[in-house]
């Protein structure tokens, strides 16, 4: 696979009148055989290959974690695939070689890997690979859906980079279509959670509402197993709710409050009694959030909220949160730690 990845990065692309492109690979499951698409220059690569060569079922992992001694997160990627390997680099995440050197700790992606940038499948695909890794290592690569995953799963693309429109074009499909149950890294992605907890921090892309929390009774297993059984109805759910037909479910899970759109920590007038109130319902001490963007990894109520979006998606800067032994650290691009307070 790295080779691909490697073919791809070094061809790069060019949208312009030419609109030529390299991306790839996309991995079709058809009944006794995997079908490889890769685009190089516009032009559509296929091969067969054996069904052997790729896990073509995923297993949801279980969605809690105790006795973690190391964690680190980040969130909304956003395509920005250079920025990343360099991040993940300076902080020991991950080697020179691109090869995970983080042992037993756990790494969480808060959501939004998909959209705005041009390697958003590149990012994929390493990602794809140092799960498999870390988890041979002790390790865990926890990659969490945000509201931009579950956007392209419902055919939302308002946010997609150009070059993919040129993608699904030459591929004769739908964007959407590239990461359908029909695909590799589109099962994958359907056996992701949306929410986790490792020792007393729960790890989600929005945040939690109070509403969300009293919509029905709050199990993190339960919830997962909610969202990712909601994948194949989201576009029929979507188009009633836009039809105006009034749809509680869709609200609270993909609504405003819901996990994957919340941003009300940042953007509400909450008070301190608000956010223990959260914690004490959620039976947690900490909540690690995305998609509202900083310009560093920041702290809210006395680290009782962390936001780990620091503009990643800009391509310029980017930030990682570290949790050791109950410290929280802001991991800056070069490899810095600074203790949040």
């Amino acid at each position: 696979m790295k080779k691909y990845l490697l073919i791809v990065l070094l061809v790069g692309f060019c949208i312009g009148k030419e609109q030529t492109i390299s991306d790839g690979p996309y991995i079709f499951i058809e009944k006794n055989e995997l079908i490889e698409k890769i685009i190089i220059n516009s032009r559509v690569i296929s091969k067969s290959l054996k069904t052997s060569s790729y896990d073509t079922i995923y297993q949801a992992e279980k969605s809690t974690f105790n006795k973690i001694k190391k964690i680190a997160a980040i969130s909304d990627i956003h395509g920005q695939y250079d920025l990343l390997i360099e991040l993940l680099q300076n902080n020991r995440i991950i080697d020179k070689s691109l090869n995970w050197s983080f042992g037993k700790g756990h790494f969480v992606i808060v959501g939004d890997i998909f959209d705005r940038g041009d390697k958003v499948n590149e990012i994929l695909w390493f990602i794809y690979e140092l799960e498999v890794q870390a988890k041979n290592q002790g390790g865990r690569v926890h990659y969490l859906l945000g509201n931009h995953e579950y956007m392209v799963l419902y055919n939302d693309l308002r946010y997609i980079h150009e070059k993919y429109d040129v993608s699904s074009k030459l591929l004769n499909l739908e964007y959407d279509e590239l990461y359908g149950d029909n695909t590799i890294i589109g099962r994958w992605l359907r056996s992701k959670s949306t929410i986790i907890k490792i020792n007393d921090n729960i790890f989600t892309h929005g945040g939690i509402s109070k509403d969300f929390i009293t919509y029905k009774n709050f199990n993190i297993e339960k919830i997962n197993n909610t969202m990712r059984r909601s994948i194949p109805r989201l576009k029929e759910l979507r188009k009633l709710r836009k039809e105006g037909q009034s749809n509680n479910f869709y609200d609270m899970y993909f609504g405003n409050k819901s996990l994957i759109w919340y941003r009300g920590y940042f953007e509400e007038d909450m008070t301190d009694t608000d956010i223990l109130s959260i914690l004490q319902l959620v039976d947690a001490n900490h909540i690690v959030v995305g998609h509202t963007s900083n310009e560093k990894v920041i702290q809210l109520y006395n680290n009782k909220i962390i936001g780990v979006d620091s503009s990643i998606k800009k391509g310029n800067y980017g930030e990682l949160l570290i949790i050791k032994s109950d410290r929280f650290f802001r991991a800056t691009l070069n490899g810095k730690l600074i203790e949040l307070n």
